[in-house]
């Protein structure tokens, strides 16, 4: 695929560019750069809104609801921009990312009226109920159930590893509606108030301090008949759709997050002297060559025009990016040193690079643990037989 930038996608890139960083200079600098997702809760609510109001909250979705049309290229530069102007990380990214283009894709007429414009308009955020204690990375392993019970579903069961759980509005939820069903045959897809008597959020402490992740327990937890996204047995398609808008154009604007921490790396090496040290600088070329491979990778992913498929390209992008920024945290502490395992007072906050360390540990566990993905990419990608499962 060649994306190449047409004089028209440059003036959207001037138009986007300015309005962002005038934003981060000026009403939005508080926020600017911040680098933990659980800080400053009100005020990124307010961003959303701000971003909402001047339609640059979800620029590819159609005009009818709230959106530009945006190209692909268009909306490449966007979260590039987005990233290059230090704007915050969205709190509403399930929302806009993975939640509203499914319901797009999946949704009915009457759903996408009711559950679209909060999500365009930055007041309805949304949580993810995927994992549960024993259905991570195995998602067609899940128990949590969900029956019939006259015009409502009741859902019961427990997610894990559920972000922004306690401060989100609505939550989608994989859950088995057929009973005797196994993997990915019996599973339903439900749109759920999270403000509700059989919703319990459960936060859990990170080891950088913060409490993004959470416990969900759903206890006889109601929704409508009709908040249903696709028909009942169909849930495991829907959620595979999803995971696919996960790994849409995001992804450029993950990688200029990437930059800009590869940056803040570099930076340190040269004001502390390391960037003299050969194996540094070595490792730091290794750095830049492969965050540049992921982007060419990605565009070439984003060239696949069915969104709804994950293809081989999809595969192998998960685990190069976590492993590529997993050493790019244990870099940042060789270069820093002993300084950032440092923190101070009891209630302590890391500084950028050393919380980038600690929290990309994570990134090689969620969204499908290393190991999950090469047997992915083995089975699906490459086609080679299936590991050997023990009996049901």
């Amino acid at each position: 695929m060649k994306l190449g930038f047409s004089a028209e996608d440059e003036a959207f890139r001037a138009e986007c560019a300015g309005w962002l960083q005038a934003q981060m200079a000026g009403p939005f600098a508080d926020i600017r750069g911040i680098p933990n997702l659980c800080d400053e809760i009100p005020r990124r609510k307010e961003w959303e809104q701000q971003l909402a109001a001047h339609r640059w909250s979800c620029i590819g979705w159609p005009e009818e609801w709230g959106g530009r049309n945006a190209t692909l290229a268009q909306q490449v530069i966007f979260a590039e921009e987005y990233a290059r102007a230090g704007a915050p990380n969205r709190i509403n990214h399930i929302g806009v990312e993975l939640a509203g283009p499914t319901i797009l894709a999946f949704g009915t007429d009457e759903q996408k009226a009711r559950y679209l414009p909060g999500i365009a308009g930055g007041t309805q955020i949304w949580c993810q109920g995927y994992s549960e204690p024993n259905a991570g990375s195995d998602l067609a392993n899940v128990k949590t159930k969900a029956r019939l019970d006259g015009g409502e579903w009741v859902v019961n069961g427990q997610k894990v590893w559920t972000s922004l759980a306690h401060y989100s509005d609505m939550i989608f939820v994989v859950a088995r509606s057929e009973d005797g069903s196994v993997g990915p045959k019996g599973l339903s897809f439900l749109l759920m108030d999270m403000d509700q008597p059989g919703i319990e959020v459960r936060p859990i402490r990170q080891m950088n301090g913060e409490a993004e992740f959470n416990e969900t327990f759903l206890t006889d937890a109601r929704c409508a008949i009709d908040a249903m996204l696709g028909a009942p047995g169909e849930g495991w398609k829907v959620a595979m759709a999803l995971l696919a808008f996960e790994r849409g154009v995001s992804t450029l604007g993950q990688q200029m997050q990437f930059r800009n921490e590869l940056d803040a790396v570099i930076a340190a090496a040269r004001a502390n002297g390391k960037a003299a040290d050969p194996v540094i600088r070595q490792r730091v070329a290794e750095a830049e060559i492969g965050l540049r491979l992921m982007r060419y990778g990605a565009l070439r992913m984003l060239s696949n025009t069915d969104l709804s498929a994950i293809d081989g390209a999809a595969l192998t992008y998960k685990i190069q990016w976590a492993t590529w920024r997993r050493d790019l945290g244990e870099l940042a502490m060789d270069v820093i040193g002993q300084a950032a395992e440092l923190a101070e007072g009891d209630d302590y906050a890391w500084g950028a690079l050393p919380n980038m360390y600690l929290f990309s540990r994570s990134d090689t566990i969620y969204g499908g643990t290393n190991q999950i993905q090469r047997n992915l990419i083995a089975e699906r990608g490459l086609g080679m037989p299936r590991e050997p499962r023990g009996l049901q």
